[in-house]
């Protein structure tokens, strides 16, 4: 059975400490996922990178916040295939195209689902150097979750609520998603 992927990556080092686009110096932490065909969240930490893989490359479509800007560059190189070459859904990018500028997924997850994220993706690497890998995995999945939510939210109603820059007025990113 194919399958649809909502996935999101951590990493042990930033890019303001490997350069600001040197993303083949980053190194994965964490890979956290929600598998549709298995209906559940699966974490792969870095010494599980192939069986991650796999997943990927079997999806049907993959889906994430910004996956690919930054997700996909990172994880590419861990994989045996071609990642670009997955079919996906990036909310982030299908925002940008529309409304011209780019959103937190913390932001968009409080105007849209009325909660935010656990903590802020520059923490991941802190939390990994200290060893609180569970810690590190749990907020990789509530990524994951939020994505996951944002994704089901957009295609069922057909659009989600961004904020207009500098104002509490709320505008419409449509999108159109058919269904699996």
């Amino acid at each position: 059975m194919r399958d649809f992927i909502v996935f999101d990556i951590e990493t042990k080092n930033t890019l303001a400490e490997v350069g600001k686009d040197n993303f083949n110096d980053l190194l994965v932490s964490v890979v956290g996922l929600f598998s549709y065909a298995q209906d559940k969240y699966i974490s792969f930490d870095e010494h599980h990178m192939l069986e991650c893989s796999e997943l990927l490359r079997n999806a049907e479509c993959i889906i994430g916040f910004s996956i690919t800007r930054f997700d996909i560059p990172v994880l590419n190189k861990h994989c045996k295939f071609n990642l670009y070459g997955v079919p996906r859904i990036d909310l982030l990018d299908d925002i940008e195209m529309q409304l011209g500028r780019r959103i937190s997924l913390d932001i968009l997850a409080k105007i849209n689902l009325g909660t935010g994220k656990t903590h802020h993706s520059l923490e991941a690497p802190t939390m990994y150097r200290e060893g609180r890998f569970e810690e590190l995995a749990e907020y990789c999945l509530h990524d994951v979750r939020i994505t996951k939510d944002l994704y089901e939210l957009a295609r069922s109603q057909g659009y989600l609520f961004v904020p207009q820059w500098g104002t509490d007025e709320l505008e419409k990113a449509f999108f159109n998603f058919s269904p699996f």
